[in-house]
């Protein structure tokens, strides 16, 4: 909205004219998001502890984690607060790209608000159940996807990392069931990851950085043609949605570092996943997306191993999972496990971004 407010009067102040440049308001909306969130954090932790939204504590984790419990949750709210007054300050509102990433992102926000009001109204960490939690997913994602493929008839060719060639043309009926999937179960591969302090929001923000690259190539024609990938016309708006989704979360940090005086909660999990899938659909970069995201992958394939191993042996390969609680329970403190996910999640985010080139 300022951006129309600001950029209607160029003609008249010559300097304006830079707002025209998707890269420059990418700066601007990194620095609005990051101020509302390191502004806003402290008054959300002391409202919160006033309130009493502290993090309840499942007695199945390590024990080591039982001192977090009545730590402020919900944190994600500061993020989702942050990144979009951010976006719908400097994003054009006529791109229909960035109104479909904010519907997602704020749908699922309030799946996870639903799940974590559940959770410390009843105790025990007993929220919406998992198949309730599906079902509005799917619903969410399902009408995201109708909406790009359906009316807008988005490109349905997949293209495929290293595989220049390779790249299928999908009937948008078929289409949709794959948007459906990369969106919710990337928004679910973040919240398993989301069990350390500071653990989840760094491949957040190193897989928000490969997606700002991707989405602003994709939407400028000539790096576009030059680099061989899809062109989207729109796509650079949504550039300034990622721009605002990492300063949020570079914000959010702050407080959320060992020892975090803020957890973000589902609310925050659900719907930072849940974007990053969208953003990849909409830079038709979402086969890059299980490399970008790696840390993800890895957490959740290490849930659906252990389950279903235990359930065909009832023994377990991992002392417990997501993996991050093995190599806690394997003596690994906190930090360390935090700190080499996020050096293992960089080389992920540069692998990824090499794909743009190694084609």
């Amino acid at each position: 909205m300022l951006y129309l407010a600001l950029f209607s009067m160029h003609t008249r102040y010559p300097a304006l004219n830079v707002l025209r440049y998707e890269t420059f308001r990418s700066v601007l909306a990194g620095l609005t998001a990051m101020a509302l969130s390191l502004a806003l954090g402290p008054l959300l932790i002391q409202r919160f502890r006033a309130a009493h939204i502290g993090q309840t504590i499942r007695e199945d984790v390590p024990q080591t984690h039982q001192k977090k419990a009545g730590t402020p949750t919900m944190g994600g709210l500061l993020i989702l607060a942050s990144c979009l007054a951010a976006t719908i300050l400097l994003a054009d509102p006529r791109d229909p790209y960035v109104w479909i990433a904010v519907f997602v992102m704020v749908s699922f926000g309030a799946i996870g608000f639903s799940d974590d009001y559940l959770k410390l109204k009843r105790g025990r960490g007993m929220g919406l159940s998992g198949p309730q939690k599906l079902f509005w997913q799917f619903l969410c994602a399902f009408a995201a996807a109708v909406v790009l493929f359906g009316i807008f008839h988005f490109d349905t060719h997949l293209t495929f990392p290293f595989l220049k060639r390779l790249r299928p043309e999908l009937p948008w009926w078929l289409y949709v069931p794959i948007a459906m999937f990369v969106i919710v179960g990337c928004s679910n591969a973040v919240n398993l990851t989301d069990g350390l302090d500071g653990l989840a929001i760094g491949p957040v923000m190193t897989t928000g950085f490969c997606y700002w690259l991707f989405t602003y190539v994709a939407g400028n024609l000539k790096f576009a043609t030059y680099l061989d990938v899809p062109h989207v016309e729109g796509a650079g708006e949504v550039a300034i949605f990622c721009a605002a989704l990492i300063a949020a979360s570079m914000g959010f940090l702050w407080y959320n570092a060992y020892p975090a005086s803020m957890m973000m909660g589902d609310v925050g999990a659900l719907s930072l996943g849940a974007a990053l899938g969208t953003v990849a659909l909409l830079a038709k970069q979402e086969m890059v997306l299980p490399i970008a995201g790696g840390i993800f992958v890895i957490e959740a394939v290490s849930v659906i191993m252990q389950r279903y191993y235990y359930k065909m042996t009832h023994r377990r390969i991992f002392r417990m999972a997501p993996i991050h609680h093995h190599f806690e329970l394997g003596g690994w403190p906190e930090t360390v496990v935090v700190t080499r996910f996020w050096i293992i999640s960089i080389v992920c985010a540069l692998v990824a971004v090499s794909t743009l080139k190694l084609r």
